[in-house]
């Protein structure tokens, strides 16, 4: 059975490249007649808005896309992400890390980590609990396909050990997303394509971890009007429920999806129901030939 999810993090309210990519996962997910499942990544505290978890639920509902289970918080699941911290120990594909950003910067011309500690290895009764986990990625490439952009091949430079845990004791990202969709059950994942290089990532620690693998397909990044990705880091407007019809169709047309001007004044659940019976993946573009203003 077919179980897609959506799963932002609470660091602000949805923008319009977040619609594109809950609207692209929803209506993948109902024209396989499938389950459309919510998660709330709040594993980053500092990062983290007040109230911005109630502003998405509240959102996505006003957008008529309803999820079909319970909301799942990262929060309430840190002893599962153990639990695959542990098993990665065991299997000696994890090892401490004590280098600050700064000294990594400091030994090495990239961005990329020198396995600096894992040369100079640590007993495991000296390893204190300021010390960050990475994974040990030893496959000098990794070869997957994603069903939007075809076949991806990360080569090790690209995709040097990563953080599983990081120093302050918050969990990483690919850590808790792997275990979480393998434990939700997640069979295909839809999102923008600013996660691609996550998603090597993520197959990378399934396979390490013996769980399951979804699909992945990502669809291109919405920019706005100077050529930058649409972010909140970028300050783009947050999601108007003045303006849901216009925002709908609007990105239908993005997503190159059939639209009907009909859709300008129609019921928003008449919009998706004939959006989900002429939902067609195919026909999403590899970059989007308009850019939105901001």
């Amino acid at each position: 059975m077919y179980i897609g999810r959506f799963a932002p993090s609470p660091t602000g309210e949805l923008h319009f490249g977040s619609l594109l990519a809950a609207l692209a996962s929803y209506l993948d997910a109902k024209s396989n007649n499938g389950l459309w499942l919510l998660r709330i990544d709040d594993i980053d505290p500092p990062r983290e808005l007040p109230g911005a978890s109630d502003t998405i639920i509240a959102m996505l509902q006003a957008f008529g896309m309803q999820w079909d289970q319970d909301i799942v918080f990262q929060s309430e699941r840190s002893h599962l992400y153990q639990q695959a911290l542990n098993q990665l120990q065991q299997a000696d594909v994890s090892y401490p890390c004590y280098c600050s950003r700064k000294e990594i910067k400091q030994r090495t011309s990239h961005s990329r980590y020198d396995r600096y500690c894992l040369s100079n290895k640590t007993t495991t009764t000296t390893i204190h609990t300021h010390c960050a986990w990475r994974f040990k990625n030893d496959t000098s490439s990794f070869i997957w396909q994603d069903t939007i952009l075809g076949e991806q091949r990360i080569e090790h430079s690209e995709n040097a050990d990563f953080i599983l845990k990081r120093s302050d004791s918050l969990w990483a990202y690919q850590l808790a997303v792997t275990v979480d969709d393998a434990a939700m059950g997640i069979t295909h994942v839809v999102r923008g394509r600013d996660l691609l290089m996550e998603a090597t990532k993520q197959l990378q620690l399934a396979q390490a971890l013996n769980l399951p693998t979804p699909a992945f397909s990502h669809i291109p990044l919405v920019k706005n009007d100077s050529g930058q990705k649409l972010s909140k880091q970028n300050l783009a407007p947050a999601l108007s429920t003045t303006q849901i019809n216009h925002q709908l169709y609007t990105a239908l047309q993005m997503l190159g999806q059939k639209t009907n001007d009909k859709f300008k004044n129609a019921k928003i659940t008449d919009i998706l129901l004939q959006a989900t019976q002429d939902w067609n993946p195919a026909t999403i573009p590899l970059e989007y030939s308009t850019q939105i203003r901001t």
